[in-house]
């Protein structure tokens, strides 16, 4: 654990908070007879991960095993390229010369930020509208990794169950609004080097942009389309 000094504090300009950051990493570091250099970078690169993610850094990194040589300078790294920066994450770490030689720490980064929460009880269907949306402060940890924070990834999108007053938005919950109904006449192009065909036809599924459904033209034919606008689809190749 580290020094409880490091455990919360306020965001300062950035400059300011990573030296702190590496200032209290290497005083509690010192204290337990870890390897300084190696906790000082791997603090400093989760630091500079989280750091956007909100106001408030918490950063605990497990001590390597003390059977381990010191690891000369250090290069942190995720093993997986697209790990959140967030809860509980595993570093790597190239050492020495060449970077031939790597190893791995675990860490608890917790981040205090702001995230949306349903302003009222929402009923399924219901077309989400910035009134409906309200924004809370807490540990983005906590989450569940389907949590969305972003208003703008919530406002205009569908709800597909009810949600109560309070309740986290979360990405399974929420669909693109149908541009194309079932049953409904629509246009469909298809476009190549030197040609375009528009043609006319039936959708037999609903759904919203991107949303890939069938399409069923006059002469019975069909294919699949991509729905780009109201009542429009284009099929790609």
């Amino acid at each position: 654990m580290l020094a409880p000094s490091l455990r919360a504090f306020r965001c300062l300009p950035f400059h300011l908070c990573y030296l702190l950051v590496i200032a209290l990493s290497l005083a509690a570091t010192q204290a337990r007879g870890d390897d300084p250099s190696l906790i000082e970078a791997v603090q400093g690169f989760l630091y500079q991960q989280a750091q956007p993610l909100g106001q408030e850094v918490m950063i605990d990194v497990s001590p390597p095993s003390a059977h381990l040589p010191a690891c000369i300078a250090p290069e942190p790294f995720f093993p997986n390229a697209r790990q959140a920066p967030i809860g509980r994450v595993s570093v790597g770490v190239r050492c020495g010369e060449g970077r031939r030689q790597v190893r791995y720490l675990q860490a608890q980064v917790d981040v205090v930020g702001s995230y949306m929460v349903a302003a009222q009880d929402i009923p399924r269907k219901a077309l989400i509208t910035q009134a409906m949306i309200t924004q809370r402060q807490g540990n983005l940890g906590d989450l569940t990794a389907n949590a969305l924070t972003d208003e703008d990834a919530i406002i205009g999108k569908v709800a597909q169950r009810p949600l109560r007053q309070g309740e986290v938005f979360q990405a399974h919950a929420l669909q693109t609004p149908d541009l194309v109904e079932r049953g409904q006449r629509v246009t469909v192009s298809a476009q190549g080097p030197g040609f375009r065909v528009t043609r006319e036809g039936e959708a037999l599924e609903s759904g919203g942009e991107g949303a890939r459904i069938r399409v069923r033209f006059d002469t019975r034919e069909l294919v699949t389309a991509r729905v780009t606008r109201e009542g429009a689809l284009v099929v790609d190749f």
